[in-house]
């Protein structure tokens, strides 16, 4: 009867999405009307004359790229001189802090009403209704899941607006409903990452968890700490164990250690993509990591081809003019206030029928020191498979240029935490340099003959360095994480000076 009930329940959330599927553009463009309805009489809104934007091309014409430092006068209408009405016109009551890097100051990032139930929620139920439907005989709603986030306390800054991380605001603001078979607000929001961590344990080794959600990098800390406490497999504590939804960094260097420690044939693993900004995609199907792009959420979105992103005024793409095999910045406007918004991550279609895409970077996370354009999605790609050559397993990793000296060319180091070393570093850094010049032809061309990049430097860190270090500058836990790729040396020199120390 529950099983029948949960699943119909699914199956109108489907055809939810298989409405967008089949009118993408239309339900992109009444999107933007209603954008720019709620938009016309805010503050931004009568400086840009919403009023006289007719469509798309009036928008993207007559409407600037906002970047983060573009947005902040408006933020600081809101947080500091306590104006509403500024960037939507509902109240904003919720601010996500979202560092997305090590960097020392957060970025405020408006979250509304709308954002949070138009946006995440649905998105969320959209989520469960995808997977669903993938996998009919699915139980995990009769069980707990079991989420890991929210590391930073809500801060309640006067006025009734409030600031913590995305997760904490997305937990302090769920349907009661919905809290009930989630883990306790009061163990999600404890803002000691080791209280928390104890305390998620303790929790967890009494229920039947059967869905795991949360950063892959930190609920794995979590999961060796319950194994190592308990003495136990995880699959013998959790028998019904099910799926983990996860996102905000890549599965790719995680996946091993994974389903070793979940020694589980049917145990599912489901990429989801929710940012402070918004709730982007859901991974599609079992077979694939695609993701399929929300378009009914309340986001309209842009896409700003690789060959424009350093532009001040970049042109940008609608949905219909996009291709697949191309690397896409994101930009978006949403019912959170954000207007032509530059999120900073960048995308690949692999399909445009339906629109699935995958993640492959950030605009400010590649290397091109010497012309060589490597990116998230090369790196992660060419360190898969000199694991695989090597039987290595990586937990944490950076790298950054090395710049020409007087006697020698420019090269790549690569800080590395491996949790399973391979079996020769020498062998795993000629895979790493090998299978770097397969996936990007820059990157070959570079190395031909040394000429501007010698082989990488790698050097191969102790266990628990990243967490020792982000703790060092109180980073740790929740959504931090340290920069995968720097086109600078500032992240490398601060790590190395604190290893040295």
């Amino acid at each position: 009867m529950i099983t029948n009930i949960a699943h119909k329940y699914l199956d109108f959330k489907y055809r939810e999405i298989e409405r967008f599927i089949n009118n993408p553009v239309d339900t992109q463009e009444k999107i933007l009307s209603y954008l720019l309805r709620n938009g016309e009489q805010t503050y931004i809104g009568q400086q840009f004359h919403f009023s006289n934007i007719k469509n798309k091309d009036d928008f993207r014409n007559k409407l600037p790229v906002f970047h983060y430092e573009d947005l902040r006068p408006y933020l600081d209408k809101i947080l500091v001189d306590r104006q509403q009405n500024v960037l939507w016109n509902k109240p904003v009551e919720w601010f996500a802090m979202s560092s997305g890097t090590t960097e020392d100051k957060s970025k405020y990032i408006p979250v509304t009403k709308e954002s949070l139930t138009k946006g995440h929620y649905k998105c969320g139920e959209q989520m469960l209704a995808i997977y669903g439907q993938a996998n009919p005989k699915a139980k995990f709603f009769f069980g707990k899941t079991l989420v890991l986030g929210g590391s930073k306390q809500i801060n309640n800054i006067g006025d009734g607006i409030f600031t913590g991380d995305i997760s904490a605001i997305l937990i302090r603001n769920l349907y009661f409903w919905a809290k009930k078979s989630r883990t306790p607000e009061s163990i999600s929001l404890l803002p000691d990452w080791e209280v928390k961590l104890q305390a998620l344990t303790d929790y967890a080794v009494k229920n039947d968890v059967r869905a795991f959600m949360g950063v892959p990098s930190w609920l794995l800390v979590l999961l060796k700490k319950i194994k190592a406490d308990t003495g136990c497999e995880l699959i013998d504590i959790w028998p019904n164990l099910e799926v983990f939804f996860h996102g905000g960094v890549s599965f790719t260097p995680f996946e091993e250690q994974y389903k070793k420690l979940i020694n589980k044939p049917d145990m599912y693993y489901w990429e989801t993509y929710n940012a402070s900004e918004g709730f982007f995609g859901v991974q599609f199907s079992n077979e694939s990591k695609d993701m399929l792009l929300m378009l009914d959420s309340g986001i309209y979105y842009e896409f700003v081809p690789m060959s424009e992103w350093n532009n001040e005024n970049p042109k940008t793409l609608t949905l219909e003019e996009v291709e697949t095999g191309q690397n896409y910045a994101i930009m978006i406007s949403t019912n959170g206030g954000l207007w032509r918004y530059m999120i900073g991550d960048t995308i690949e279609f692999t399909s445009t029928n339906p629109y699935l895409f995958r993640i492959t970077g950030r605009t400010k996370n590649f290397i091109n020191a010497f012309g060589e354009e490597l990116i998230i999605d090369n790196a992660e790609k060419a360190l898969s498979e000199a694991c695989k050559a090597t039987g290595a397993q990586i937990s944490e990793y950076t790298a950054a240029p090395v710049y020409f000296g007087d006697n020698n060319t420019g090269a790549h180091e690569w800080l590395i935490e491996f949790s399973v070393e391979p079996r020769n570093l020498d062998d795993f850094i000629k895979e790493l340099d090998v299978n770097l010049k397969k996936v990007n032809s820059d990157y070959e061309a570079k190395r031909s003959y040394n000429l501007s990049l010698r082989a990488p430097i790698v050097h191969s860190l102790p266990k628990g360095t990243f967490n020792e270090w982000l703790k060092s500058i109180g980073k740790l836990g929740g959504q931090n994480k340290v920069p995968r790729l720097s086109n600078n040396r500032e992240y490398m020199d601060r790590l190395l000076m604190f290893v040295e120390r």
